[in-house]
């Protein structure tokens, strides 16, 4: 039997930097993990997104303060736990909420875990872009703009560090899930506030990765 309960920032550390295909920590206010006869098998995180416009932006600003973010999942192939780490954090997460995930396309992941526990499907994020660097690639966008940080301009910064090897490139779009944590008149309020329309659920293949790290039973999934 699956036990979800929260952890401390040791335990979801490990798995976030060595195990999650981002390699990089994100705003945490809620962690929880995933237990299979005592063993963490699972973790799951959710922050206040940085952006004040995707706060606004999903129920209007009388529910901005009210947002959360799921922004990782990473959890052994157990069939059914990523699922069953989901359902059951939501439940432990403040009421009411106004929590969205974002499933990556360009990592092959389409959101079946989010269809699974009723989230509702909004469409694709907006159109953005992302800072690289020739010759590292392999690292997160957001991550390459970490590297100017404390910069006057950070732009330039950029261009002064790494000349012509830094150029900004699409990112690739996201389906993006929204699901309301409250009572029923909470629900039904941040519903009607929802600024997206709710549309079918994507579909297509997904794919699952062996994160590298050591893992002694089976690889692990990441979302």
């Amino acid at each position: 039997m699956i036990k979800v309960t929260s952890i401390v920032r040791s335990d979801y550390v490990p798995w976030l930097l060595d195990r999650h295909y981002a390699r990089r920590l994100c705003p945490v206010s809620h962690a929880f993990g995933a237990y299979e006869n005592g063993e963490l098998v699972g973790v799951i995180t959710y922050g206040t997104p940085v952006a004040s416009t995707l706060r606004a932006g999903l129920c209007g600003k009388e529910w901005a303060d009210k947002v959360l973010e799921l922004n990782r999942l990473c959890c052994e192939s157990v069939p059914n736990l990523a699922s069953q780490l989901v359902s059951k954090s939501l439940k432990l997460l403040p009421r009411p909420s106004v929590v969205v995930s974002f499933a990556d396309i360009a990592q092959g992941h389409v959101g079946y875990v989010y269809q699974a526990t009723n989230w509702l499907y909004t469409g694709l994020s907006a159109k953005r872009t992302d800072w690289r660097v020739k010759g590292l690639e392999h690292l997160h966008g957001a991550t390459i703009a970490d590297k100017s940080r404390g910069a006057k301009s950070r732009v330039e910064w950029m261009r002064e560090t790494y000349g012509n090897d830094f150029y900004l490139e699409d990112r690739p779009r996201k389906h993006r899930y929204v699901h309301f944590i409250g009572n029923k008149t909470h629900r039904k309020a941040m519903r009607k506030a929802l600024s997206y329309p709710v549309k079918p659920y994507p579909k297509g293949d997904t794919k699952r990765y062996d994160a590298s790290a050591p893992v002694e039973k089976q690889g692990v999934l990441t979302i």
